[in-house]
Order: structure tokens, then C-alpha cells, then sequence
């Protein structure tokens, strides 16, 4: 297995493809106290990229210090080339970057239609546009515009969280455990949901417990453990490296 750094030179791949890099990224919530402590990763244009690792190796976090919600104290995230440190949420999304949560992720009082209006805050000219290229994606929502988000179910309000989270035509996607809290049969949909965003065109940075199913359909994967990256291949290579399945894949997601 490679490290960030050496994977970002490592294939050949023009720097100027390069979205979303992390490089020996410290970040925490409480003062004195990091989650990440030297974390390191490269997404390139139109890849999809897994991240796995047991309970508390930082995961969650990792996606909210791009996404600006946790404070990074030392290295440094650049979204194509250019470090975005310090920027509030809504220059990140002006930056093409855009967050889905693993929870509170819709407007529950607020129709299908106006959640994804929210998303297009700041382009609501666009919105004929964008929500036919939605709507392509999740054909089921087109026809249930005016239907409150509060009564959805689980997996239904994740298809609408990732359709206003699309909705300002990003460059790369968060995701947060958008398996999590899903039935068998709403977690594989979710995962087809995701294959499909990134086949769209849209770079997608995921991070799943379902280690299983998420390395069978990232193009890359990462393994967080104690806040730095362990191990990172193709999705393949780490369902097959017998260090990830001695250590992390016979705890997490058994699902084949």
C-alpha cells in the first residue's frame, strides 16, 4: 500500500486533475485535542473515493475539516489547487464543494421541491436546469415535488439530502454514512445512488462503516486508523490485502 503523498504522484496523473488533496492534516474539536493527526488524501476528477476504518479513527471528521466545521491546525486542503482553510461554509460551496450529513440532513417541515431550493441559494436561476439533471438521478422525487420531507422515510430523505446537496452543480461530494440507519434493501439502493453521482461527473469523497460495499465500488479507498491514513489502494486491492481484512474488514460491514 501507498500513502497519500505518494499516491498523488505515484500514476502519472496531471496535478491540474487533482480536486480535493489533504496533506498531513491536524485537526480537533476541544483545544490540545486532534482527531486527525497527520492525515493524508488525494481525490482526482470523476473518482470515487471510500473511506473506512474503525469507530472513532476520524472519518467524520476528516470530511467536516474540509467542509470547514472543525478546526485544522496544522497542514494543509486544497479544493483544485487552492487551500481553502479558514472558509466559511458558504464560500465552500461558491468553491464547488458540497456536504451531505450523516443526520438533521433535511428541512423536514419544508416540501421536496423547497429543500431543493435551499441548495440552489445561490443560484436559484439555475434551478430548471439542476433539477432536471436531479430529478435524472432520483426520478422518483421529480413526482413528489410538493410531499413534506418530514414524511419520508430514512432512505428517501437521503435521496433528498444528496439531490440539494447536487443541486449547486459541485465538484466533489461529501458524504457522510449515507448508508447508516438504512434497511438492507434502502442501504444497496443508496449505494447505487452514489455509484451513480459519481458516473454523473461528480467527484464523491464517501465515508461508509459498510467497509465492504464501499470498497467494492470506490475507485480508491482509504483506512483511517487513530487519525492518519493506514492503508490506501484501489478499492480491490484493499477488499484482498490481508492486513485490512485481518484488521478492519472482519469488524466492519460483514455485508458481502
Amino acid at each position: 500500500m501507498t500513502s497519500a503523498s505518494e499516491a498523488s504522484g505515484a500514476t502519472g496523473t496531471p496535478a491540474g486533475d487533482v480536486v480535493v488533496e489533504l496533506t498531513d492534516v491536524h485537526a480537533g474539536y476541544l483545544p490540545g485535542v486532534n482527531i486527525l493527526n497527520g492525515a493524508n488524501l488525494v481525490a482526482r476528477k470523476g473518482e470515487l473515493i471510500g473511506i473506512i476504518g474503525p469507530n472513532g479513527a476520524g472519518k467524520s471528521t476528516l470530511l467536516k475539516a474540509i467542509f470547514g466545521m472543525v478546526n485544522v491546525r496544522a497542514g494543509d486542503i486544497t479544493v483544485n489547487g487552492e487551500s481553502i482553510l479558514g472558509l466559511k461554509a458558504d464560500k465552500l460551496v461558491q468553491r464547488g464543494v458540497a456536504f451531505v450529513p450523516q443526520t438533521n440532513n433535511v428541512f423536514p417541515s419544508l416540501t421536496i421541491e423547497e429543500n431543493l431550493q435551499m441548495g440552489l441559494y445561490q443560484n436559484p436561476k439555475a434551478y430548471a436546469e439542476r433539477l432536471e439533471f436531479v430529478t435524472g438521478i432520483f426520478a422518483e422525487l421529480g413526482q413528489r415535488l410538493r410531499q413534506r420531507a418530514g414524511s419520508l422515510s430514512g432512505g428517501e430523505r437521503q435521496m433528498v439530502a444528496m439531490s440539494r446537496a447536487l443541486m449547486m452543480d459541485p465538484t466533489v461530494l461529501l458524504l457522510d454514512e449515507p448508508s447508516a440507519g438504512l434497511s438492507p434493501v434502502r442501504q444497496d439502493d443508496a449505494f447505487i445512488r452514489v455509484s451513480d453521482i459519481n458516473k454523473a461527473g461528480v467527484t464523491t469523497i464517501m465515508v461508509e462503516q459498510n467497509a465492504r460495499r464501499c470498497l467494492q465500488i470506490c475507485d480508491r479507498g482509504y483506512v483511517l486508523d487513530q487519525g492518519r491514513d493506514a492503508h490506501e489502494g484501489s478499492g480491490r486491492d484493499l477488499l484482498n490485502d490481508p492486513k485490512v481484512i485481518g484488521l478492519y474488514l472482519g469488524t466492519l460491514g460483514t455485508d458481502a
